[in-house]
């Protein structure tokens, strides 16, 4: 008999992007602001070059400005969606970092990866508890996380309100088969079936395992 699984995808570079396109239904948490994983280009350096400093500022990024890949385009690519020649692009068979992450991007967009992924998310726990795995995971900024509990009418239209001033909206709630998830195809508004526990520091228990720190609750239960 078949049964659903719940998996999580730690990363959002090749392997992390590639994995999510099969799976689908998954949650990718990608410590960057980004996708590309270590594609992804930053100017910045660590502010302690030597890594003495334990609070020195890490810049999590491994590229050089006029890297190229060691492999060719030809083994860039996935086995259906290949490499290919820009027709603005590098001509050379070993392109540069650039046009690598401008070929996970359309990857991305492709095969609608984009909303599956939680940026700016910082996996710090994974524990197996029973016959689960527990996710705890941090997000990197100050901007408000928001956590929504039901998604009737007014559940809804309060998502649709607060998700262009909030970093993330979680919605706890059973999502009615047939009902459009996207709200406007927000990238910010992640789904959890209901919420489990809420601690006194704000840290919100889904039933999926997950967990979130939430700035502020909103109760949509009529």
């Amino acid at each position: 008999m078949n049964r659903s699984v719940k998996v999580a995808v730690i990363g959002a570079g090749v392997s992390g992007l590639s994995a999510t396109r099969e799976l689908q239904r998954v949650v990718v948490f990608e410590k960057q602001h980004r996708n590309g994983g270590t594609w992804v280009y930053d100017l910045r350096t660590d502010s302690d070059p030597l890594s003495v400093d334990p609070n020195r500022q890490i810049v999590h990024s491994s590229l050089y400005l006029s890297l190229r890949t060691n492999l060719p385009r030809q083994l860039m690519g996935f086995l259906d969606y290949p490499f290919s020649k820009e027709e603005t692009g590098d001509p050379r068979t070993f392109p540069g970092h650039e046009e690598e992450l401008r070929f996970l991007d359309k990857f991305v967009d492709e095969f609608g990866l984009r909303s599956l992924t939680r940026l700016n998310t910082e996996v710090v726990r994974v524990e197996r508890v029973n016959r689960h795995w527990v996710v705890e995971s941090r997000t990197q900024s100050s901007a408000s996380i928001v956590v929504i509990i039901g998604l009737g009418p007014s559940g809804f239209d309060i998502s649709r309100h607060v998700a262009p001033i909030a970093k993330e909206v979680h919605i706890a709630a059973t999502i009615p088969d047939g009902m459009d998830y996207n709200l406007e195809n927000r990238d910010n508004i992640f789904y959890h079936p209901v919420s489990k526990h809420v601690y006194e520091d704000g840290m919100v228990a889904f039933e999926d395992g997950s967990s979130i720190h939430a700035n502020a609750m909103i109760y949509c239960t009529g």
